[in-house]
């Protein structure tokens, strides 16, 4: 499923689109593969009288049931779940039926860390956590080529910062606030 460019803005390139690296697609398709096969090895091995079709039967529900629940609705979810970088914006969506859609746009981003497991470095995937102001984080799990997508994020943050400047010096030249005493009836009382 490609990801739909109307939900980009106006002057908004689209640069990778992404799902999830194929090894998450491996567990739920063996048991898919898996479900077929028992499926199969009962109907030939099940007597063909009354009480074995009404034991294929059984067999196959299970299977059916176990197939779908741990096998294709996986797979269907790891197809719908797409990441997006843009040259504005991270955007994370997924969902089949209900679709959850995130944002998170890149002079925003305080921090991204890739973490790989063996595996996942056999693969080149890993789980890149991307930290913003305000204490929001994004997680994309199994991202192909983690460590290539974290260059390129941190490239696309400094064109950002290049482009926009101004967000900048309006972060670096802010003081703390003072907060300002309150009067009337929500005014704090001093202790005493």
């Amino acid at each position: 499923m490609a990801f739909p460019e109307e939900v980009l803005a106006g002057e908004e390139k689209l640069v990778l689109h992404l799902h999830p690296h194929w090894k998450a697609a491996v567990r739920p398709g063996f048991l898919v593969l898996l479900a077929v096969v028992v499926t199969a090895v009962a109907w030939v091995m099940l007597p063909g009288d009354d009480g074995g079709h009404i034991a294929f039967a059984v067999v196959a529900a299970i299977m059916l049931y176990q197939g779908v629940r741990y096998g294709v609705a996986p797979l269907v979810v790891w197809r719908c779940t797409h990441y997006v970088l843009t040259d504005e914006r991270i955007l994370l969506q997924d969902g089949v039926i209900a679709r959850e859609r995130r944002d998170l746009p890149l002079n925003r981003v305080n921090d991204h860390v890739v973490s790989q497991s063996p595996l996942d470095r056999l693969f080149g995937s890993g789980t890149l956590r991307v930290d913003s102001i305000g204490e929001q984080a994004a997680i994309l799990n199994s991202v192909p080529r983690a460590q290539q997508v974290q260059t390129l994020l941190y490239e696309l943050i400094e064109q950002d910062r290049l482009r926009h400047p101004e967000d900048d010096e309006d972060d670096a030249g802010d003081e703390p606030a003072i907060p300002v005493q309150r009067k009337g009836f929500f005014r704090r009382r001093a202790a005493g």
